[in-house]
């Protein structure tokens, strides 16, 4: 009877360990579905199995199924909290939108290992989702803290600190980018925040900056334009507005640019040729010169007032 036992006890130790070489096995394979099936193998042994859990919500996240990772995070969660997969959810949440819930496994992790310094990272940019911005700065602060030349945290906390209006920080922040990597990039998001407060010339010479940093910024070229424009420099906002549209023919907010820039030049055939434009990209059905046609565009939502006379001025064309 006792050999008997001892069989029956020895077999389940011999499944446990079958488990843990799939879960290697899993781990040597490039290919998240070949992983997942690897994974499952090792499931159908031991369901509790949290290694095989924790890596098949990895590799589910990586062919952004959310959904199913964040069920497989969950169950560990439920037999064993830990920082990592309370993280992992979190991303998983983020992913989804559901940034209330992403707070909360973000809290958690950091709860569970302050130390774990993505995880504040990332609730920076929850808590920027859910408009709180104070707390957002707080969050990348602490990323700073430990790592004082990450750039992307700087550039989080730059928009943070502008939606607080507070400019002078903000700038601190964006200065602190360019300092750390002075690409277009760097340039081109400080111009557009300068661009925001109404700072037209310093907007400009960032976005000139950024398009000598990457000539293939094609957004530069954009709000470069605009910032052209603001300044009344007609000329020069239809050559960089031109760019713009020649990098992407479906640009209608370059287009409406133009059709403005034309105007104040008194040339009306092309002003109204580039309305037309703008509008036929928005709806290529709209025979009429509905304002509607342009909601959420650029220029209707940061500059109402110019862009409403305007849209009326070029529609008696």
């Amino acid at each position: 009877m006792k050999k008997i036992l001892l069989v029956f006890l020895f077999v389940p130790l011999l499944s446990m360990g079958q488990a843990t070489k799939f879960v290697r096995q899993a781990l040597k394979l490039n290919d998240p579905e070949a992983q997942i099936e690897m994974l499952n193998q090792a499931l159908d042994i031991d369901s509790k199995h949290l290694d095989a859990l924790f890596y098949r919500g990895i590799a589910k996240y990586n062919l952004a199924d959310y959904e199913g990772a964040i069920l497989d995070f969950t169950k560990i969660i439920f037999y064993e909290p830990d920082a990592d997969s309370y993280y992992n959810r979190g991303n998983c949440k983020f992913n989804l939108e559901d940034y209330e819930g992403a707070l909360f496994d973000y809290e958690k992790a950091v709860e569970l290992d302050p130390d774990l310094i993505g995880a504040y990272f990332n609730l920076g940019n929850a808590k920027f989702a859910q408009e709180d911005y104070s707390g957002a700065v707080e969050a990348f602060t602490k990323v700073i803290r430990f790592f004082p030349n990450d750039y992307k945290s700087y550039s989080q906390r730059a928009l943070a600190y502008m939606e607080l209006n507070k400019y002078r920080l903000a700038f601190d922040d964006f200065g602190a980018c360019i300092l750390i990597r002075p690409d277009s990039e760097s340039y081109y998001n400080r111009g557009y925040a300068l661009l925001e407060i109404n700072y037209y010339k310093e907007a400009k010479d960032d976005f000139l900056k950024a398009i000598e940093r990457n000539p293939d910024n094609t957004p530069a070229y954009f709000y470069l334009g605009v910032s052209q424009f603001l300044l009344s420099d007609f000329l020069s906002a239809i050559k960089s507005l031109s760019f713009a549209t020649n990098k992407d023919q479906m640009d209608y907010d370059a287009y409406f640019g133009l059709a403005m820039a034309y105007y104040y030049l008194n040339d009306f055939d092309k002003a109204k040729e580039k309305f037309e434009r703008a509008k036929k990209i928005l709806d290529p059905s709209s025979n009429n010169d509905d304002i509607s046609t342009f909601e959420d565009t650029y220029w209707e939502v940061n500059e109402k007032p110019l862009f409403t006379e305007m849209n009326q001025r070029l529609s008696k064309l």
